[in-house]
């Protein structure tokens, strides 16, 4: 049963209000395969130090992004809060390791098994995009690692606001580089070819971020594979035994916050606004 304080989501191109209602929902167990447990990974994190007298604050970056997308944010909220604040890269992003399962479930394990590890439960889970789903599950299914949840633009319903992930995956894996390529060579001749396809700047320069040389080559550090082949997965919130009910048959306590002349990028576009917002949930 959905048995938390408080929960909160901030709807696209923003962070409106309405009134919370209570009920009970019942919430699906843990399960990747076949019913069978997904097994965690050990995820690079970054961890700034606070008092532990209040909840940590968990950072989840969305689809293609990695920890460091909330660098900046997160050390102000450090500093501004007094609390401790975690950032992590999610299985197939970032430093953390690489995996061919790349279920919500799968996931949501992962943070069962870090969050209690590094003794932070409960803690207010801020996940945007693909990481607030990743919030909204583990939210349900372990209710008592969460003390509060804000879900960044994004809702436990399908979206086609995010159709041309697929697009944006087929673009990054025909990119070739080659061997004789500088860093900013490469970058740009990255950019060039994905432009083609994604006529967004800012989109492409998320994507750019991921492209390191390991061994004298340029390489996604993305794991393309696991998101092509698990894409469907990642689009589409894992059902309920309610079948997909509106966010508050899911979170009835919740509450709507807009950030005007934001994108689905946030925290970025209105980084003040944003952790204005936060802070203000967190009264």
């Amino acid at each position: 049963m959905l048995s938390w304080a408080r929960a909160w989501r901030l709807p696209h191109r923003g962070l409106g209000s309405s009134s919370p209602s209570f009920s009970r929902v019942p919430v699906a167990p843990s399960s990747s395969h076949g019913g069978t447990q997904a097994r965690p990974v050990p995820l690079s994190y970054r961890l700034l130090d606070g008092e532990a007298a209040h909840p940590p604050l968990v950072f989840l970056h969305g689809l293609f992004g990695c920890k460091a997308n909330f660098n900046s944010v997160a050390k102000a909220l450090a500093q501004q809060t007094g609390r401790r604040v975690l950032t992590v890269d999610a299985r197939n992003h970032g430093d953390s390791p690489h995996s061919p399962d790349m279920s919500y479930e799968a996931m949501s394990q992962d943070l069962q098994d870090l969050l209690p590890q590094l003794g932070l439960v409960p803690c207010v889970l801020i996940g945007h995009s693909m990481g607030g789903r990743t919030a909204m599950l583990l939210a349900l299914q372990r209710p008592e690692l969460v003390e509060r949840l804000i879900a960044v633009d994004i809702s436990p319903v399908e979206s086609t606001s995010s159709s041309n992930f697929p697009r944006y995956v087929a673009a990054m894996r025909a990119v070739d580089i080659p061997e004789e390529a500088s860093l900013s060579s490469a970058r740009k001749l990255a950019d060039e070819k994905l432009s083609s396809v994604i006529q967004s700047i800012t989109i492409r320069q998320l994507l750019l971020t991921n492209l390191v040389e390991v061994d004298r080559r340029f390489m996604w550090r993305l794991n393309l594979d696991a998101l092509a082949q698990h894409l469907d997965k990642i689009l589409n919130f894992p059902p309920r035994p309610s079948h997909h009910p509106e966010i508050r048959r899911l979170f009835p306590r919740a509450q709507m916050q807009t950030v005007p002349n934001a994108s689905h990028w946030v925290h970025s576009d209105r980084p003040q606004d944003f952790m204005a917002a936060v802070r203000d949930f967190l009264d």
